[in-house]
């Protein structure tokens, strides 16, 4: 299939700068694909699609605050370091701007010197790895000090409360963006889903800032994925194979979960304990052996994203819903508005 195929026109004014208030206020478009219908909604009304013995799965991460501007020692030139890894030890994968400035042995200081770090090694990528030095238990104690939300590119808005970019119920360090179909949920929501009867299960993917990443190849089969570190616990897998057993459906809260999800389910239909990582790809052709439902945000243009949301409904369903999404003024992307495939 050619990338081109899953091209829309998008009008700029679109792209959601700010998150909405309350959280659980942002449009839903519901599409069925068993009647082929689109409905308006709000995701206060999600509990509505959710049956008592299905279980909903979400992705628990929580985004570090992973970008930071250093002082190089010797010059004084300031650089942009956004932390990608965490490979132990202190050491980090990071992207850094202007590379030429971060070379080898280069060392670098960080709000007014209270962390510090020195380049190691410079990736075929350009990526850098960079060991850092801090007077802290842990280096996520002086992020919280020094670095900024990692946002993407297309949101210029000011994040004036860093926790609108995280979930409710975000829980492990990671990663690099918010896994963003999880921003609508509130507490109140949360409580109401359980209470109807819906359990809920939870997996860690921590999202790489390659999930931004464009696809440049034409074939989309030729595009290759970045990985992403993953953890699926026991409970979320019994959870998971005892709803299978039971009929009820398996939905995932965005595409970090499906894609985690679909990376572990066996051919048997049976789900593991399982720590690793994925560089699944899905688009259209794909069997899914796991989700049965999918609730996600409004993804850009040619990115691996609309191809997997294309790959659970259709390509021609999906694109006439974006069409009609773009008519009707819906809110797009990390900050916008919702889809809800059943």
């Amino acid at each position: 299939m050619k990338k081109s195929q899953f091209y829309y026109d998008l009008p700029k004014e679109l792209i959601a700068q700010t998150p909405i208030e309350p959280r659980d206020h942002s449009r839903m478009m519901v599409l069925s694909r068993k009647y082929n219908t689109i409905e308006h909604k709000h995701f206060y009304d999600f509990v509505d699609y959710l049956n008592p013995g299905d279980c909903l799965i979400l992705n628990n991460t929580r985004v570090l605050p992973a970008r930071m501007y250093g002082v190089k020692k010797d010059t004084g030139a300031v650089v942009e370091f956004l932390l990608l890894n965490n490979l132990g030890n202190d050491r980090w994968e990071t992207i850094t701007g202007p590379g030429k400035r971060a070379k080898v042995d280069a060392e670098f200081s960080f709000g007014d010197g209270i962390l510090t770090c020195k380049i190691e090694e410079v990736l075929d990528n350009g990526n850098r790895i960079a060991k850092f030095s801090y007077d802290a238990s842990n280096i996520y104690e002086v992020l919280d000090k020094v670095g900024e939300m990692p946002l993407p590119h297309y949101i210029t808005e000011k994040l004036e409360d860093k926790e609108r970019y995280q979930t409710v119920y975000s829980k492990e360090l990671g990663s690099a963006a918010a896994p963003t179909a999880g921003l609508h949920f509130t507490d109140e929501i949360m409580s109401k889903i359980q209470h109807k009867g819906i359990k809920i299960g939870y997996v860690t993917l921590h999202v790489g800032i390659g999930t931004f990443r464009p696809v440049k190849a034409e074939n989309i089969e030729d595009h290759k994925m970045h990985s992403e570190h993953y953890q699926i616990p026991k409970e979320t897998a019994d959870l998971i194979n005892e709803t299978k057993r039971n009929g009820g459906r398996v939905v995932a809260v965005g595409t970090t979960c499906c894609r985690t999800l679909e990376s572990v389910m066996n051919s048997q239909g049976e789900m593991k304990e399982f720590d690793d990582w994925t560089s699944i790809f899905i688009y259209p052709g794909y069997k899914f052996k796991c989700i049965d439902a999918l609730l996600t945000n409004f993804h850009l243009p040619e990115s691996t994203l609309i191809m997997l949301v294309s790959a659970l409904y259709n390509r021609e369903s999906v694109l006439d819903a974006y069409e009609t999404a773009v008519k009707e003024k819906y809110r797009f992307f990390s900050f916008g508005d919702c889809m809800f495939i059943c």
